[in-house]
């Protein structure tokens, strides 16, 4: 029975029967050393309505890829086979159940969703959480983040601060005075009891243990209940002692592992004491305090010599591991052996396993070239395991070892691409085209702009691809897709990495539509070969294609997937990015409270002291906004700096200027600067709706009718060619041909009311009203619209016959989840079965 912990118990039970009904979340249970959290997770265990899966970090197993995630899903790794094909063999290398798979971070954490949901109805107690390995971590917070509509709950049980971005957290405190003299022996001296009640603070474990071992002396009250527990221990037998210390000193708690360098007969008087039980073939402590107590209360040589003893009765990473903790110096053996497993967790996709490994085998390396070598293997693991600020720790400690120019240009290398994801784009191009890669420091140098990107342009070396590039920034290139069909000849075995920096290009040289293209085969590679941690850098590609091509809602399902996995990886310049875009999206629409929130979001990801990476698109999201509603004066400052360094090379800065143009205009402030800018663009792209807005521009300074006929005779996107529509009916009503202004004023209506761009269409309805025609109320709006980029996503899968678990598999979502989607979405389409949707304009 538990004391006190009502609430939390509520909590539980209600997280527990969501599950079963097919609605479940997950909660972070949050509290210091004997707060209670185990005992909560023993109570939920017990009395849940659905089946239970647990797991427990250990202190000794943190440095274990999967150990965590091993515990936690053994019992229902019989259901891997109905895992989509590179979730399934993520995970399956990952339990040595098939081949090694090098896996996308990100993968890993899909494939545990996916794993889960075919298990559910299901609740996932997970005790120490704060010490599971970094592989099993991040898997367990992305599901976390992701359950809502499956038969699956998560407790992740956790000290502080152990917060887990959204997921919510409950924070455990001290048991009131009433409740905590509930847990107190009866008999106790009233003195004893007032001391206990102050000096417990109301932790049930404190209560529990300082009356039988005392509770004298100062310091933190876990250090002093570890002290408690070593009293115990002391007490016992040595042999027992010695059991338990090898209990304590394995990573597993294996009985089997613990049998083989003592007997049971030794472990008998821990367990009579109540600080260890025997079950299921395994030991289990207490509470992790009774094991830090066996482990930090033995001897230095006890400790030494117990880690020797495991390592003769275990193989692979766990000897290696054992034989590192037992090892007083360097000792090149055992870092070759750390090295091994390090390359063995990085082909299972543990590369911050493999990055705690390599670091360790340098400390034991016997000469500072293999320390030098394995820091810089450890920091590139950091890499891949989302941890730039340690690999660029590790980096810099690698390039303190070996300063020869081949290593230090790996080294700058590695930590450029670490400061280049948390967005300091200057340190990035600096440490990278210090050794010569120039091409990879191109993408740091778009942001920094000139005179950095006009040097490493001038810096690539001559090969047909840096040639083509060189011409996308600078001249007329040949066709993106020769380029991209002479990559793309060999896939899969030219690496999907290679091809986006060509896809951003695209929109240089003007080619959209082949960037649409590309971005879109790109983004199938991924779906299929598992690489979910590219998708976000590609369906930021898409979602502009797509928003140029006047393709709004698919913008906005492009923006909606791309966000959520930029969150899942920890990508903040793609989440500036995808934010930005959603923010012009936003303001085309003319939702102002929407736009400001999501050009906050993306001015808000950058680190501290630099731009953010979606700051020229936030800029036009807020003119085009102002713009949109009226206020032109408001949208000239906004839209004048993205014509000077840095970011006037950039794809917004040249598209922005018919906005400049039409504001300066509308301010009654025309000016020609920046008409010369857009003129070379568009006689450099050779592209017919570059200079579609040419004339617009032209005709907006000169008032030359011929200039908006010229406009509207080239082939333009839709939202373009409706805003030159609108502006030459603007111009024919003042000029009093009426007529002739109702026919082009229609056609700009129509497209806008189709594009939902309602700030335009309400200008359009005003002035057809000055014509003296009374515009036609807006079209109903369109069911489609109704739906959440996610459903209409979803929806428009299954309407071309795809079954759930198809839409899963590209998606990276369980099948439970896309069929609940759209069970939402039927309503709103007005629809009761997937076989309708194939009629529906989506």
């Amino acid at each position: 029975m538990l004391i006190g912990r009502s609430r939390e118990q509520e909590r539980l039970r209600a997280l527990a029967e969501a599950a079963r009904d097919g609605t479940g979340g997950a909660l972070v249970l949050r509290g210091g050393p004997g707060i209670g959290k185990t005992a909560l997770l023993d109570w939920a265990a017990a009395e849940s309505p659905v089946p239970v899966l647990r797991a427990s970090g250990a202190e000794f197993e943190a440095d274990l890829p999967f150990a965590g995630l091993s515990q936690l899903l053994r019992p229902v790794l019989d259901r891997l086979g109905l895992l989509p094909g590179p979730q399934r063999d993520a995970l399956a290398g990952a339990f040595g159940l098939g081949p090694a798979a090098e896996a996308d971070r990100l993968l890993v954490g899909f494939a545990v969703l996916s794993l889960l949901a075919e298990a559910g109805p299901v609740l996932c107690l997970v005790d120490d959480a704060q010490w599971l390995d970094s592989v099993s971590a991040d898997a367990l917070r992305f599901a976390a983040r992701r359950l809502g509509a499956e038969e699956v709950a998560l407790v992740l049980a956790t000290r502080p601060p152990g917060p887990v971005p959204g997921v919510p957290a409950l924070d455990l405190d001290g048991l009131g005075r009433a409740d905590a003299e509930r847990l107190l022996e009866a008999g106790l001296d009233q003195a004893v009891r007032e001391r206990l009640l102050t000096e417990a603070e109301g932790n049930p474990l404190a209560l529990l243990e300082l009356p039988r071992t005392g509770f004298g002396g100062g310091g933190e009250l876990s250090e002093r209940l570890r002290a408690a527990f070593h009293g115990q221990i002391a007490a016992l037998p040595p042999p027992a002692r010695a059991a338990l210390l090898a209990a304590a000193a394995s990573d597993s708690g294996e009985l089997a592992v613990v049998l083989r360098i003592c007997t049971a007969e030794d472990l008998r008087p821990a367990e009579e004491a109540r600080l260890v039980e025997v079950a299921g073939g395994y030991v289990r402590f207490r509470h992790p305090l009774v094991r830090a107590a066996a482990y930090h209360g033995a001897s230095l040589a006890e400790r030494v010599a117990v880690h020797r003893s495991l390592a003769g009765v275990l193989d692979g990473d766990r000897r290696a591991w054992h034989l590192a903790a037992a090892a007083a110096g360097p000792d090149e053996a055992v870092a070759a052996a750390l090295e091994a497993t390090a390359g063995g967790a990085r082909a299972r996709g543990g590369y911050g396993a493999a990055a705690a490994a390599l670091e360790r085998a340098a400390e034991l390396s016997d000469s500072p070239g293999a320390q030098a070598r394995r820091l810089l293997l450890a920091a590139e693991n950091g890499l891949h395991a989302g941890a730039p600020q340690a690999a660029v720790r590790l980096a810099e400690r690698a390039g303190g070892l070996d300063t020869s120019p081949e290593f230090l240009a790996r080294v700058g290398w590695v930590e450029g691409q670490a400061w280049f994801w948390q967005g300091d784009f200057r340190t990035a191009y600096d440490l990278i085209a210090y050794g010569g890669a120039y091409r990879r420091a191109l993408h740091p140098a778009w942001y920094l702009g000139e005179p950095t990107l006009g040097a490493c342009l001038d810096s690539l070396d001559a090969d047909p691809l840096s040639a083509w590039l060189v011409s996308a920034a600078r001249g007329r290139p040949a066709p993106l897709a020769e380029i991209a069909d002479r990559r793309t000849a060999l896939a899969p075995a030219v690496p999907v990495r290679d091809l986006v920096e060509v896809c951003g290009f695209g929109f240089v040289a003007g080619q959209d539509a082949a960037a649409h293209e590309l971005a879109a085969a790109l983004i199938g590679r991924c779906r299929g070969e598992g690489l979910a941690g590219l998708l976000p850098t590609l369906l930021f590609f898409q979602a502009e294609a797509e928003l140029f091509a006047g393709r709004h809602r698919d913008a906005a399902v492009s923006c909606s997937e791309g966000l959520t996995l930029a969150h899942d990886a920890g990508q903040p310049l793609w989440i500036s990015q995808l934010s930005a875009v959603r923010g012009v999206l936003a303001a085309l629409s003319g939702d102002e409270r929407e736009t400001r929130a999501a050009v906050a979001d993306a001015l808000a990801a950058a680190a501290p002291g630099c731009p953010p990476a979606g700051f020229a698109w936030a800029q036009w999201a807020l003119a085009l906004l102002d713009l949109g509603l009226g206020r032109p004066e408001a949208a000239i400052p906004r839209l004048v700096p993205l014509q000077s360094d840095p970011y006037a090379h950039h794809v917004v800065a040249y598209r922005a200027i018919p906005d400049l143009v039409e504001a300066a205009v509308r301010s009654g402030a025309p000016s020609t600067a920046s008409l010369t800018r857009l003129t070379v663009f568009a006689d450099r792209t050779g592209q017919p709706w570059a200079q579609a807005l040419l004339h617009r521009c032209r005709a907006l300074l000169s008032g030359d009718e011929h200039e908006f006929v010229l406009s509207l005779k080239l082939p333009a996107r839709p939202f373009e060619r409706a805003r030159t529509s609108l502006l030459y009916g603007e111009w024919l009503r003042r000029a009093r041909r009426k007529a002739d202004a109702r026919r082009v004023l229609s056609q700009a209506l129509e497209t806008f009311d189709r594009l939902a761009a309602h700030p335009w269409s309400a200008r359009a309805r005003t002035e057809l009203a000055a014509t003296g025609l009374a515009s036609s109320p807006s079209a109903p709006e369109p069911a489609a619209a109704r739906l959440t980029p996610q459903e209409l996503q979803i929806a428009r899968l299954a309407a071309q016959g795809l079954s759930n678990r198809d839409i899963a598999a590209q998606l990276f979502l369980s099948p439970k989840t896309v069929a609940y989607h759209l069970y939402k979405a039927y309503p709103k389409l007005g629809v009761t079965a997937r076989t309708d949707l194939a009629a529906l304009p989506l």
